[in-house]
Parts: C-alpha cells; structure tokens; sequence
C-alpha cells in the first residue's frame, strides 16, 4: 500500500492543485461563504478521520449546553437517509448516523441535525421554533460554503498534519496552509505525560500563526462499562475473558487499555455497518462471555447482539493543561457574538 501511494504521488499534486484552487476562490469571494447571525464553531481536521472529532463536540456540549440552546449540524456519515433531518423519538444510527445518535441520546437538552448541505441545515435549524442560540458544526473544516465564526482544528499526536501529504499518496484533504483558517489547533490523542519540550517541539512543527492557539490533549477513558441495565468496573472485568468490538479509525488505544491475553479482538472498519454475517461472528466468538465496544458502535450493535452481554466504555477529550485557557476562549467568542447577534 505504502509503494501504491507513492507511485499515486502526481495524483496528491493534482488534488492539492484543486483543492488550493478552491480554497483562493473562496478566500477572494469568487466562490460565496454565508455567515449567520449567531455563534457558529466548527470542529474538523485536514486529514482524513480518526483525529477524535467526536469527544471534542462533546468536551464543547458539557461546556456550553447549560447556559446556551446548542445544536449539533452534522453530515451524518453512511446514514440511510438524505436530505436534512431533526432527530427526534424515531431516529436511530442508520437514519442520522451514528455518531449524530450519540450526541441525540446522551445529551437530551440539545437538538441534533444532520445535512450534508451545513448551509440549508442552518437554515433549517433557525427555522425552528426552538431556534438554537449556538449551533456546533461537526467535520466542517472543509465546508467552506458556510463561514464559521470561529474554527478548531484537530490533528492526531501520531500523525500530525504537517508531516503528512495530500490524497492519495497521504491523508490530507487540503494542503497544510488550510490550517491558517482555524483560531485554535488541538493535538489529540496525546500520552497523558507528555513533556513540555516534546509540546514545544510539535508547536514549531505545526508553524502557527501568532494569532493562534495550541492545546494538546488525551483521551480519558471511563472507569466503568455500561450496558443497557448495568454498569461494570473496568478493574472488575480487565483479567476475565471477553470480546472486543471496535469499529472506529485508530482502535488500538481501545484494545489496550481493556485487553489480556484471553481476549478476542474483532477489528472493522470506521463507521462500519454491521451485516448479519458480522453480527454472528461477534456472537460466536463471545459465546457467553461479554462484548464491550466502543460508544459509537454501541448505538449500532444494540438491538442485535445480547443486552446482558453487550457493553460500552465511554471516552472523554481531557486537556493535558490549558483547559480554563481553552474554556475561556469559547465563551469568550460566543459571549461576543451572541450580543452582536
């Protein structure tokens, strides 16, 4: 694959090329970016998936949502649905996506929208008559038809934008200057314990704008597995023999921090769409033994595996340092615009 993706090298030149293309008609105004009257934030990245999007939105909820109507505007990647959607008591996974479900059944003072076109989804949403006063755009860096008010760009510890290359040769979707457009850079899924001089060093390797702040974070793993009438203490079940599901980008650190020699580890793609053949692998390999999966394929495995053997283990975004720095900024800006609104 390595040796394929370098002989597709001329092919990155040539996607670089349009997406740069793009991007000028954008910033010149040739192309049009629609604003709206309200504070807007868009989460993404430049490379493809597996920067940790979905606990940042999250870390974003548990930080506005108590003092602000928020609403969530995704894609809703794989769903089997198009158009806009409002989720409501008869949303599932396969209607709005699975992690727009997520955000639907854990936060039930927020509303979650999904629209592959972010511009009629805004639209739509302040059309409501529950108008959301903050309006979270998730995996939007790119979407540049709407101008946020203010951008997070996230990139992964072990695969920082700028040591990567375009598509397809790399993962980028855009080249590296894209990430002057963001006010803040996250680096995500750092070690928990790492150093300030190593901190430094991905700051000069990012290159930032003065303008721009850098935060690094992990990821926190809960201490408990929830089922759908349970919860189980991780230390209770790390030594007994069960099965890992994972269908997410990077799963490694989710196997690790859960897995002994007796386990089985059942590895599927991102945003995977369980068939009947996959869902009987899982069963055979369990047998009686529990299943935990992660947050996200749980919202697509419940119903068709076992609820007494089936199980989550939640995940949060946790900053290293910086946090109150971080907190600020946001309310910072949505305090702003919400009055200029």
């Amino acid at each position: 694959m390595n040796l394929l993706r370098k002989l597709l090298f001329p092919f990155a030149i040539l996607y670089g090329l349009i997406t740069s293309i793009r991007n000028f008609l954008f910033d010149k105004g040739i192309l049009k970016s629609y604003s709206f009257a309200l504070p807007i934030i868009a989460v993404g990245n430049l490379s493809v998936g597996g920067t940790g999007k979905t606990p940042q939105i999250e870390y974003l909820i548990r930080l506005l949502s108590d003092k602000y109507k928020i609403a969530t505007l995704s894609r809703g990647y794989k769903r089997q649905s198009k158009g806009f959607i409002l989720a409501d008591a008869n949303s599932n996974a396969a209607t709005i996506g699975d992690e727009p479900f997520q955000f639907f059944q854990k936060f039930k003072n927020i509303q979650v929208a999904v629209d592959a076109d972010r511009k009629n989804g805004i639209e739509q949403l302040l059309s409501q008559t529950k108008k959301p006063e903050i309006i979270l755009l998730d995996d939007a860096f790119q979407h540049r038809k709407v101008k946020a008010g203010f951008y997070i760009l996230l990139t992964s510890y072990g695969d920082l934008y700028s040591d990567d290359w375009m598509l397809p040769t790399g993962n980028l979707r855009e080249s590296r200057s894209g990430a002057d457009r963001a006010n803040v850079i996250i680096v995500t899924k750092c070690p928990f314990n790492l150093s300030f001089e190593e901190q430094e060093d991905i700051k000069k390797r990012l290159k930032l704008l003065k303008s721009q702040e850098l935060y690094f974070t992990f990821i926190a793993y809960d201490d408990c597995i929830y089922g759908e009438n349970r919860k189980i203490k991780v230390e209770e079940i790390q030594y007994a023999a069960k099965v890992l599901v994972s269908g997410i980008a990077k799963p490694e650190p989710f196997f690790s921090y859960l897995q002994n020699s007796n386990d089985v580890c059942l590895s599927f793609p991102d945003h995977h769409n369980f068939t009947d053949k996959d869902i009987l692998e899982i069963k055979n390999s369990a047998q009686n033994n529990i299943i935990i999966t992660t947050e996200k394929d749980y919202v697509r495995l419940k119903g068709s595996l076992p609820s007494e053997q089936l199980f989550y283990l939640p995940i949060q975004s946790s900053f290293i340092s910086g946090s109150e720095n971080f907190n600020k900024t946001i309310l910072d800006y949505v305090g702003t615009s919400s009055r200029n609104s």
